[in-house]
C-alpha cells in the first residue's frame, strides 16, 4: 500500500505528522493532487494558536494550495494529470441564495480548507475538479502559492469598489496588506497610503508602490492623513491589521471622507466601538470581505502575465521534511518573518 505523510493540528498549541494511505480519484470527479507548494496564512497560524473562531479541531492546515494533478476521476474534464494547479479553498453548496448571487465564499453552508475542512498540508489529497484551477508551468511552485491570497486582493478591493480616482488607506502593512496595495495599483489608483508599526514592512511597501508610509507607533493618523489629501480624507480604507480596535481607528475624525468606503477584513472576536453617528453623519460604508468569489482565474491570468511583484512577499520557504520549524516560528513571532511558503520537493527551494 502507498503512503503519504499528514501534518494535523490535533488541538491548540499541538501538532502530529502522521503516515497514512495515499488516498485515490475514486469519485467520477475527483482529482488527485500531488502538493508541491502551501502558503502559511495568518488564519494557519490562528488556527494553530486557537484564536480562529472558526477553526475545528483535529485539522489538516493550509488553503494556500499548489499542485501537480495526479490522476483523475473518470468524468473529469477540467484537468488532465501533469496539469500545475492551484486550488480553491471554498466549499459551497451551490444552491443556496449566496451561491446564486455570486457570493459562494459565504455560503449559507460554506467550509473552508484548512479550518472546518481539511488543507493542503499533505503529500497527496483529493478535491472535486470544480476546485482545480490550471496554471501555467511557467509560475515557480513557491510562486503559485502565493495565487490564493492574491485573489483576496482581488476580492477585497472589488467589495471596495476601488477605482483609480480614490485615495486608499491601507491598515497593516503585512502580507495581505501588501497584497492589496499592490491591487489597487494594478487598478490605477494614484495615491495609496499605507500604515503599520513596523518599519521593515513600510519598507517594502515603498517598493510595492506605496505613495505615502505612516508609522502609527510615531506619527498622528489622523493628521497625517489630513496632510496627505488636503484635509479631504481617504475616499477607501482597508482594515488588515485586524487587531482589537483596528476597525473603530478608521472611523476617528479626519481619516475617512464622506461617502467612504471601510473594508474589514478579519475575525478579531473584541468588541468595536462604532457608533451609528460615526456611520450616518458622513453616509459612510462599512463592508465586510471573507476569503474571494471568482478570483482564481483572473489573478492567475495576472500572474502570468507578471502584472505582480512578488519579490519578498514571500520571505521564508520551508521544506515539508522540516514542518516543525513552521510551528517553531508560528510559537516565536520574528518580525522579519513576513510569510511562510512550505515546499514538499527540496529541488524547488
Amino acid at each position: 500500500m502507498l503512503m503519504s505523510k499528514e501534518v494535523i493540528v490535533t488541538e491548540p498549541h499541538r501538532f502530529e505528522v502522521r503516515e497514512v494511505p495515499r488516498p485515490e480519484a475514486a469519485g467520477d470527479y475527483d482529482v488527485l493532487v500531488k502538493m508541491k507548494a502551501c502558503g502559511v496564512c495568518g488564519s494557519d497560524v490562528h488556527n494553530y494558536l486557537g484564536e480562529n473562531p472558526c477553526a475545528s479541531y483535529p485539522r489538516i492546515p493550509g488553503h494556500e494550495n499548489a499542485g501537480v494533478v495526479e490522476a483523475v476521476g473518470s468524468k473529469v474534464t477540467r484537468v488532465k494529470p501533469g496539469d500545475h494547479v492551484v486550488l480553491d479553498l471554498v466549499v459551497a453548496c451551490g444552491e443556496c441564495y449566496q451561491c446564486k448571487i455570486g457570493r459562494y465564499n459565504v455560503c449559507e453552508h460554506v467550509r473552508a480548507r484548512g479550518s472546518s475542512i481539511d488543507g493542503g498540508w499533505r503529500e497527496y489529497f483529493v478535491v472535486p475538479e470544480n476546485q482545480c484551477y490550471v496554471i501555467s508551468p511557467e509560475i515557480p511552485w513557491k510562486d503559485a502559492a502565493l495565487v490564493e491570497p492574491f485573489a483576496i486582493g482581488g476580492h477585497c478591493t472589488g467589495r471596495g469598489r476601488v477605482v483609480p480616482e480614490d485615495t486608499v488607506l491601507i491598515l497593516g502593512a503585512g502580507t495581505i496588506g501588501a497584497i492589496i496595495l499592490q491591487t489597487c495599483k494594478a487598478k490605477g489608483v494614484k495615491t495609496v497610503i499605507c500604515c503599520d508599526i513596523n518599519d521593515s514592512s513600510l519598507e517594502r511597501a515603498k517598493t510595492y508602490g506605496a505613495d505615502y508610509v505612516i508609522n502609527t507607533k510615531n506619527e498622528d493618523l489622523a493628521l497625517r492623513v489630513q496632510d496627505i489629501t488636503g484635509g479631504h480624507g481617504v475616499t477607501c480604507a482597508f482594515d488588515s491589521a485586524c487587531f482589537p480596535g483596528s476597525l473603530t481607528s478608521l472611523f476617528a475624525p479626519g481619516i475617512m471622507a464622506n461617502a467612504g468606503r471601510v473594508v474589514s477584513l478579519g475575525f478579531c472576536t473584541a468588541p468595536e466601538q462604532i457608533s451609528s453617528a460615526m456611520l450616518d453623519q458622513r453616509e459612510l460604508d462599512l463592508i465586510g470581505s471573507r476569503m474571494s468569489a471568482y478570483q482564481f482565474e483572473p489573478t492567475i491570468e495576472r500572474f502570468e502575465q507578471h502584472a505582480f511583484n512578488l519579490e519578498g512577499i514571500a520571505t521564508h520557504f520551508i521544506p515539508f521534511s522540516r514542518i516543525g520549524e513552521v510551528f517553531d516560528k508560528i510559537e516565536h513571532p520574528d518580525p522579519s518573518v513576513k510569510k511562510m511558503v512550505i515546499l514538499f520537493d527540496e529541488e524547488d527551494m
